[in-house]
């Protein structure tokens, strides 16, 4: 038999200096530098949030240095919600509940233009409430 080749991570629709860039122009952050720290800390606690198939098609659509941040933590055994993930993330970065809702907006508006619609509508349906609107996205509730 023949060996099967692996297969190839398809490319993703942006750099990660085309990606630094939007985020750092989304979020108003003065430099690269400031832009890529908020990437690595939402992507770092967004991968702790993301598990299964959502986790691995979403690495497969980011370049490949934020699938890196994305995929270098763990999952969390318990999810949090769209709140509790800004509140864990603004404690584990130092900032405001105000700033840290800020920072997650631009980088998750990014990711969900690269993960795109059906993968944005598997993540969401995944993770707990309040998540909708940090990717930029509105959240539908049924009425009791």
């Amino acid at each position: 038999m023949f060996p099967q080749p692996e297969p190839t991570r398809p490319a993703p629709q942006m750099t990660f200096e085309q990606m630094l860039e939007r985020v750092r122009y989304d979020g108003a952050y003065p430099t690269r530098e400031r832009a890529e720290e908020v990437v690595r800390a939402v992507l770092t606690a967004l991968g702790r949030q993301v598990t299964g198939e959502e986790r691995v098609d979403l690495a497969a659509r980011l370049p490949v240095e934020a699938a890196g941040f994305l995929t270098s933590q763990a999952p969390a055994t318990e999810q949090r919600t769209g709140r509790g993930f800004v509140k864990n993330l603004a404690r584990c970065t130092g900032g405001t509940p105000a700033t840290t809702r800020w920072d997650a907006g631009a980088v998750l508006t990014t990711v969900a233009q690269l993960a795109g619609k059906d993968l944005l509508a598997r993540l969401l349906g995944q993770l707990p409430p309040g998540y909708a609107l940090l990717f930029g996205s509105a959240e539908l509730v049924r009425a009791a």
